[in-house]
């Protein structure tokens, strides 16, 4: 085996580790339950990116090929309409069996026989490009086990912490500053060097006129005196829908928040925790940060301007919550709070999208989404660029969604 193949099979080990890692705290009553249908139990999760590998790698390439257990093929394909059927998205927290220890079991077992393939397989540059993209995917898929858990977490009454430390209280920040972006045609997308996905691309020119972004990321205190100011009553600053949500008591607060009798509290990884006025906001919809960039008279960004304006800013990781502005200009950009854009999620152009079933990875679900920019405090490390494009619904609140503005 080559030294690249050596390197891969070392990575693939280590993004494998970091998901069971991030389930080691939680019992197995933990990882089989789901509080939403957007949401999936932790069990699934670590199944599924085991199924990607045996479906899409194994399935094809393993010489003398089994499968390990012909139903799972459908139980754990997520939206694969090519690979074939599949269980319900919504049902994924009655898959009491399997059990927890032989999804455990099926990873051993997977990880062993991809081991095994990538040192009988040297130069395999398709072989490659295949793992590199189940990593990512299993990438996105330890985010969304963080966030999924917090969901679930968060409707216990008992409101259980999945790590034991308190958050430590921030230093206040400073006032938010405008800095100048002179604009210009920018070329926008991914530049071609390390992996991206399909969305990232092609690589395009696009005029960006002046604009003005704020220095940092509004905060739980900025955004405190929107709701103290009625900015949840005030149909004027929001979009058509968001004011139906807010109307049918759906929204009132940030997803995260609860007014207890000595105060504003926040539900967090670590537990119910007071409001850190520093720390930024999130956990909100595009509804309500659109209504507070109006609040504020302002605006949120288009994603063409958040990538001019981070092309060269150096990229960091969080630490399972957002945490305060700690520097002087354009902070936060990364490693706090996926930033919402005012750009719908679409392709670029002259987009094509994978052939088969990989094609399905982003292609489909350019329509009625939002993309966000950044990366979140729930990002793993090295999974960050200026020119990844993240896409949820305007009304989704569970992932790690701040505010940026802009004019």
């Amino acid at each position: 085996m080559g030294a690249n193949e050596h390197r891969q099979a070392r990575e693939f080990e280590q993004v494998r580790q970091r998901s069971l890692h991030l389930a080691e705290p939680l019992s197995s009553e933990d990882c089989c339950a789901q509080s939403m249908p957007e949401a999936s139990p932790i069990k699934w999760h670590l199944a599924h990116t085991t199924w990607f590998f045996e479906t899409f790698i194994l399935e094809r390439r393993e010489p003398g090929y089994q499968a390990y257990h012909p139903a799972f093929k459908v139980l754990f394909n997520s939206y694969y309409n090519g690979v074939g059927a599949r269980h319900p998205r919504a049902q994924r927290g009655l898959l009491t069996r399997p059990a927890f220890d032989e999804v455990l079991a099926w990873r051993r077992d997977i990880d062993a026989r991809m081991v095994r393939l990538l040192q009988n397989a040297p130069d395999d540059r398709e072989l490659a490009m295949l793992v590199e993209l189940g990593l990512q995917h299993e990438q996105q898929h330890q985010e969304l086990m963080l966030t999924d858990l917090k969901h679930l977490l968060a409707q216990n009454p008992l409101s259980p912490a999945y790590l034991d430390s308190a958050l430590p209280e921030s230093c206040p920040v400073g006032p938010l500053s405008w800095l100048d972006f002179e604009g210009g045609l920018a070329e926008i997308g991914h530049r071609g060097a390390g992996f991206s996905f399909d969305n990232e691309l092609p690589r395009h020119r696009q005029y960006v006129a002046p604009f003005q972004l704020a220095s940092r990321l509004a905060t739980n205190g900025d955004y405190l005196e929107f709701v103290e100011a009625g900015g949840y009553r005030d149909p004027a600053l929001w979009l058509s829908e968001g004011w139906d949500r807010v109307c049918s008591g759906e929204i009132e607060q940030p997803l995260y928040w609860r007014k207890e009798e000595g105060g504003w509290m926040e539900f967090t990884l670590h537990g119910l925790q007071p409001l850190d006025l520093a720390r930024p906001v999130t956990h909100v919809s595009l509804y309500e940060a659109d209504a507070y960039a109006r609040w504020r008279g302002a605006r949120l960004p288009t994603e063409a301007e958040w990538e001019f304006a981070a092309r060269d800013i150096a990229i960091s990781c969080g630490d399972l919550h957002p945490r305060a502005a700690g520097s002087d200009g354009l902070a936060q950009m990364f490693g706090e709070c996926w930033q919402w854009t005012s750009s719908s999620y679409a392709p670029y152009p002259g987009y094509a999208p994978a052939a088969g079933a990989l094609g399905e990875y982003n292609g489909k679900f350019m329509v009625n989404q939002y993309v966000l920019r950044g990366s979140s405090c729930a990002t793993p490390h090295g999974h960050a660029r200026a020119s990844y494009r993240n896409f949820f619904p305007a009304g989704s609140r569970w992932q790690f969604t701040g505010i940026r503005l802009a004019r």
